[in-house]
C-alpha cells in the first residue's frame, strides 16, 4: 500500500498527545521555529501544556489534526493510534519504544506491534521507538528535542535510523541548509525508503542524505532510487552495519569476499546511490550536490597560492575518480596573461601572491583556469580565525571567487585545507556569493569524485533480482555442482566419477594428463585432495590411496592456463544476490582482488568489473604474451547468472574457482552449488 504523507510532513495543524517533557518539547520546538498552523495539546487532566490550552481527548479537537505527536505508553499509543486513524487524521509519530525491538526483553514486542499495525490501518506512522522529524522549510516539527537547524527556503534532506545520529547532523555548522531532518525508528509500517520518497517529491528538496543501518525492503529501495534519478535529485548514502545471514554463508572463498558490506556498496552503485564512509563525507558531499548537482565530467581544475596546497591537492587525486586534466591552449595563454612570466603553469595551480588583494587579476587568472573542459574548480583557502587574526586581506577571495564564478558559468568550490579554518558564518557568506564552501581537503575530494560519478552513472536495464527464502541448504557434490551449470552453459572439463574402488579401473581407460580429485571436502586443496599432471595409471592410484576419499572425480587436464578466475554468488537477503569476480585459485583471499555486483548484469558490466581487477593486465595480455579468451569468460558468468536466475527460488550460493582461463576457453575446473532444493 502506497500511503499520502504529504499531510503528516507538511501539516497544517499539529496535535501533541501526552504529558511528558518530550511533548511539551514538542510544542516549545515548533513555536520557537515559527509553525504558523494551530498546536492543540491532548491530556485527559491538564488545563494547559507549554503556555497553550488542553484538551481533554482527540475527540474535542477542533479539527482532524493533519500530524500528531503520541507521546504516552505503548499500551496507550495503540489505543492513540487507532482513534487518529478513525477520525481521518494525516499521520502521526509514535515516540514510545517496546515494540518489536524489544522482543526478546519484553516478551510481547511482537504482539504489540501487529496490534499496532492493525490500529493504524491505511494512516500512515512514523517508528515506532522515533524522535520523529523536522520539517526547516515551514517550521513544523514533532521532534522532541532541542536541535541545531534553522528555517531555509530550499535544502537536503536526512533521514537516520539513529535519532541521536539525528539530532549530531542538525548541529553541523558546515552552511549546508537542511530541509529536513527524519528518523525512521523500527520501521513498523513505513520504511525509511517510503519517507525518502515522500520528502524528495517536495519541490524544496535538493538532495536526499541517509544514513542506514539495514535497507528492509529491496523493491521499494529500488522504487526510491528511480524516482530520485525522475526528479534529478541525487540520493548520498552512508551505509553501516553488516549482515548475519551473509556472513553465515561461510562455505566458500566467495562468502568471505561477497559478504554484506560488499552486497551493499555493490546494491548503491547499481542504483545510482553516491556511498560514504563517514558523516563528515555525507554533509561535504550533500553541500556540492545541493549547489552544483551531478557534475558532468570528473575533469577539475584546482588554484591556490601555495605549492604545498596545491602537492596537497594533486595527491588527493590519486586513486579516485578525479582527473587534474593538464592546462589546455586557451587556459594556458589566459592564466599566462593574468600572472605574468614569473609563474610555472600546471593544474593544480600555485598562482603564488604577486595579485593577491586584486580582485580584477585574481578573476582573469581564476577564470581563465575554468576555462574549457572542467566540471568543476577548487580555490584552496583557509581562513583566519578572528579571534586572534583578522581576516579582512582574505575579503578578496569571495569578491574573486564571487565573479569567477558568475563569468565562468561553472561550479567553483572554495576548499579549505583544515575544516576549523572555514566558519559557518563564512560559509554562508560564500553560499550568498555563489560559491561552494567544502570543508577539508579529503572530504572535498570524496565529494567531487561521487559527483562525478553520479554524473555519468546509467541506470541499469532490468530490476533486481530478489533472493528467495531461506530453507534448509544443502551442498552439492562438485560432480553435481558442475552438472546443473553446464546445463545452463558453463563449460567444464571431461571426467569421470568413480567410488574408491573404482579408480584402477578408470585409471586404465583415462586420456591422460588427468587430474585426480577426492570427494566430500569444501577446499579441495587445502585438504591435499587434488593431484594434477599426473601421466600414468600408477600415479592415479597412488594419488588415491594418499587422499583416502569415499569417491573420486578423473577429469580432463586443462593445458594453457594464461589466469584463473572466480566466480561467485551469494545470496544475500539484504541487497539482493551478489556477484563476485576474482582472482581465483589457491592466493582467492589473499589477493583480494575482486569485484561484487548485484544480479542481473549485463555483458558490460562484467567486462568492466573485469577491467577493474588487479590482475586486469594479465587477462589482456601481459608483455607480450596471449590474452584470454574474454568472449568465453563473459559466457561463462553469463551461464551463471542463468543459472541463479531459474533457481532464485532456492540457491543459496554458486562458486566456480577456479574457473581457467586460456586463449581459447574459460573453463570451470572446480564448482559448489548450495541450495535448498534437493536434487
Amino acid at each position: 500500500m502506497t500511503r499520502d504523507l504529504s499531510r503528516l510532513f507538511r501539516p497544517k495543524s499539529i496535535a501533541v498527545v501526552g504529558g511528558g517533557v518530550w511533548c511539551a518539547s514538542v510544542i516549545e520546538q515548533c513555536r520557537r521555529m515559527g509553525f504558523d498552523g494551530p498546536i492543540w495539546p491532548v491530556h485527559p487532566r491538564r488545563a494547559e501544556m507549554a503556555g497553550l490550552g488542553a484538551f481533554p481527548s482527540l475527540d474535542d479537537l477542533p479539527e482532524v489534526p493533519d500530524a500528531t505527536f503520541i507521546g504516552v505508553n505503548r499500551s496507550a499509543t495503540i489505543d492513540t493510534v487507532r482513534s487518529l486513524s478513525a477520525m481521518g487524521a494525516g499521520g502521526a509519530v509514535c515516540f514510545a519504544s517496546g515494540f518489536r525491538e524489544a522482543q526478546a526483553e519484553t516478551g510481547d514486542g511482537d504482539a504489540l506491534q501487529d496490534q499496532l499495525l492493525e490500529a493504524a490501518g491505511a494512516m500512515p506512522i512514523i517508528g515506532p521507538n522515533c524522535y520523529g522529524f523536522i520539517n526547516y522549510l515551514d517550521g513544523a516539527l514533532l521532534w522532541p528535542d532541542q536541535h541545531g537547524g534553522a528555517r531555509c527556503d530550499r535544502g537536503v534532506a536526512l533521514i537516520t535510523q539513529s535519532s541521536n545520529i539525528a539530532i549530531n547532523l542538525t548541529m553541523q555548522a558546515r552552511g549546508l541548509p537542511l530541509a529536513y531532518v527524519a528518523t525512521a525508528g523500527n520501521q513498523a509500517q513505513t520504511g525509511l525508503a517510503e519517507i525518502g520518497a515522500a520528502l524528495l517529491e517536495d519541490s524544496r528538496v535538493t538532495a536526499l542524505g541517509l544514513h542506514i543501518e539495514g535497507i528492509g525492503d529491496l523493491r521499494a529501495f529500488e522504487a526510491l532510487a528511480d524516482r530520485a534519478r525522475v526528479l534529478g535529485k541525487p540520493i548520498v548514502a552512508l551505509k553501516v552495519g553488516k549482515s548475519d545471514q551473509a556472513r553465515a554463508a561461510a562455505v566458500s572463498h566467495t562468502a568471505s569476499l561477497a559478504g554484506s558490506d560488499a552486497g551493499a556498496r555493490a546494491l548503491l552503485r547499481r542504483l545510482g546511490v553516491a556511498q560514504v564512509a563517514s558523516l563528515p563525507a555525507l554533509m561535504e558531499t550533500l553541500k556540492l550536490l545541493h549547489m552544483a548537482g551531478p557534475l558532468g565530467s570528473d575533469r577539475i581544475v584546482s588554484i591556490s597560492c601555495s605549492g604545498g596546497e596545491a602537492s596537497l591537492m594533486a595527491d588527493a587525486a590519486v586513486g579516485r575518480g578525479v582527473t587534474f586534466a593538464p592546462l589546455s591552449p586557451v587556459q594556458h595563454e589566459g592564466l599566462r596573461a593574468a600572472l605574468g612570466p614569473m609563474v610555472a603553469l600546471a593544474n593544480p595551480l600555485d598562482y603564488h601572491t604577486f595579485i593577491w588583494d586584486d580582485v580584477d587579476a585574481m578573476t582573469r587568472a581564476f577564470t581563465a583556469a575554468l576555462a574549457g573542459d572542467v566540471a568543476l574548480g577548487c580555490l584552496v583557502v583557509d581562513y583566519p580565525r578572528t579571534d586572534r587574526c583578522s581576516e579582512a586581506a582574505w575579503e578578496c577571495t569571495i569578491a574573486a571567487g564571487a565573479a569567477t564564478a558568475r563569468a565562468a558559468g561553472k561550479p567553483l568550490a572554495v576548499v579549505a585545507t583544515l575544516p576549523e579554518n572555514l566558519s559557518e558564518r563564512i560559509a554562508h557568506r560564500l553560499i550568498e556569493a555563489g560559491l561552494i564552501p567544502l570543508l577539508g581537503i579529503d572530504d572535498a575530494m570524496t565529494a567531487i569524485e561521487l559527483a562525478a560519478a553520479l554524473g555519468l552513472h546509467r541506470p541499469a536495464e532490468q530490476p533486481i533480482l530478489l533472493p528467495g527464502a531461506a530453507p534448509e541448504a544443502r551442498v552439492l557434490s562438485e560432480a553435481e555442482s558442475k552438472a546443473a551449470l553446464a546445463a545452463h552453459g558453463v563449460a567444464v572439463p571431461q571426467s569421470e566419477r568413480v567410488h574408491a574402488e573404482g579408480v584402477e579401473a578408470a585409471a586404465a581407460r583415462a586420456a591422460f594428463p588427468i587430474v585426480l580429485k577426492g570427494e566430500g571436502f569444501a577446499h579441495k586443496t587445502e585438504a591435499g585432495a587434488v593431484a594434477l599432471n599426473l601421466a600414468a595409471p600408477g600415479a592415479v592410484i597412488e594419488a588415491a590411496a594418499r587422499m583416502q576419499a569415499p569417491g573420486y572425480l578423473l577429469e580432463e587436464m586443462i593445458t594453457g592456463s594464461i589466469a584463473e578466475l572466480l566466480i561467485g554468488v551469494v545470496r544475500d537477503p539484504a541487497h539482493g544476490f551478489v556477484l563476485t569476480l576474482a582472482a581465483g585459485g589457491t592466493l582467492t583471499e589473499i589477493m583480494k582482488d575482486s569485484a561484487s555486483l548485484i544480479l542481473p548484469v549485463s555483458e558490460a558490466d562484467i567486462i568492466g568489473a573485469l577491467d577493474s581487477l588487479r590482475i586486469a593486465p594479465l587477462l589482456a595480455g601481459y608483455r607480450g604474451q596471449p590474452g584470454v579468451d574474454r568472449p568465453a569468460i563473459v559466457h561463462a558468468v553469463m551461464a551463471v547468472q542463468d543459472y541463479i536466475t531459474h533457481n532464485a527460488h532456492a540457491v543459496q550460493e554458486v562458486e566456480i574457482n577456479p574457473l581457467i582461463c586460456t586463449a581459447t576457453r574459460a573453463v570451470a575446473a572446480d564448482a559448489l552449488i548450495r541450495t535448498g532444493e534437493h536434487a
